[in-house]
């Protein structure tokens, strides 16, 4: 088991950069926890995302890992030290089946031809360098949905491994996870474009008089990044107010996971107040330099010992 979450540390060393330095402030067993279950989510992003493999082939690939996954964990034989770590963790933690099943689920949403809850629009602005079909979300409620599942059940397992005993910190990680993906969206807006989605509303779009033409030419860097604004800000302006939630969230965690939420707050708070800061361009991935991770993770080193030393 010792080699199992060995591997799965490697694995998060090497790929997790904004969560890993919220994983160095856990104790060690929680640490080991959630190492293991980063890996198990990374293992399902990168069959999702092999643009080396046809969709029909991901998709065929997905499911058969899945079906190992699925027999390993009621007892089947397995030498995957993913599987191995996972398995422990959830017992440890008690994480169910249903949220790592969620988990995959949400993972497995870029594998549909079709997102429920979008609609696919043309346009041809990206040129021969990209698609001309682009699935955008309907709405906002719409959009909600797809954050959960790939961002608000890593929140909910993330708590698990960080203990709570106040019902209502389910909710309010719920929501936490939320603020991180509306970061993520704005932060990849060109990424994602390339790819043929566009997570920003077609509601909203409307509503701050943003076309999709206009977002895409700004992608390209043919357009003013100002003409985008006011739809950026929007979403900005509501993962501001989700991450509240993640203020009300850190005194419900039991001290010794509290310094690790923490962290993980403070690196994506600080990436939307830089994408904000860089007047929301899209041409290109706005990040937190390593340095300010590092100090923020020391800061968090800090505190973990504060709370260890005074419980």
């Amino acid at each position: 088991m010792d080699e199992a979450y060995a591997a799965c540390r490697v694995i998060a060393r090497r790929e997790a950069k904004n969560f890993y330095y919220a994983f160095r402030v856990l104790p060690k067993h929680k640490s080991d926890a959630m190492c293991a279950v980063y890996a198990f989510m990374r293992k399902a992003d990168d069959l999702s995302d092999d643009e080396s493999m046809s969709l029909e082939a991901r998709r065929a690939a997905m499911a058969g890992w899945l079906e190992d996954w699925r027999a390993a964990r009621v007892g089947g034989p397995t030498n995957d030290p993913v599987f191995l770590a996972v398995s422990d963790a959830q017992k440890r933690f008690a994480i169910s089946d249903e949220l790592l099943e969620d988990l995959v689920r949400g993972t497995c949403m870029d594998l549909e031809e079709t997102q429920a809850g979008t609609t696919v629009l043309e346009d041809a602005s990206l040129g021969a360098s990209g698609p001309k079909s682009f699935q955008v979300y309907e709405d906002f409620d719409k959009l909600y949905r797809y954050c959960y599942l790939v961002a608000s059940v890593v929140g909910l397992v993330c708590i698990k491994v960080f203990g709570y005993s106040d019902a209502r910190a389910e909710k309010l990680a719920e929501e936490t996870g939320v603020a991180f993906q509306l970061t993520n969206i704005l932060r990849d807006v060109k990424e994602d474009a390339e790819r043929g989605r566009v997570y920003l509303p077609l509601e909203d779009m409307r509503r701050a008089q943003v076309g999709l033409g206009s977002i895409l030419t700004s992608v390209m860097g043919r357009g003013k990044p100002a003409c985008v604004g006011p739809l950026m800000e929007l979403e900005a302006d509501r993962a501001r107010a989700y991450y509240g939630s993640a203020d009300r969230l850190l005194p419900m965690i039991d001290r010794d996971g509290r310094a690790a939420l923490w962290v993980m707050v403070t690196i994506y708070r600080e990436l939307l107040e830089k994408i904000t800061a860089n007047g929301y361009s899209v041409t290109e991935r706005t990040r937190v330099s390593t340095l300010r991770k590092l100090t923020i993770l020391v800061q968090g080193t800090a505190m973990a010992v504060w709370f260890r030393v005074t419980a």
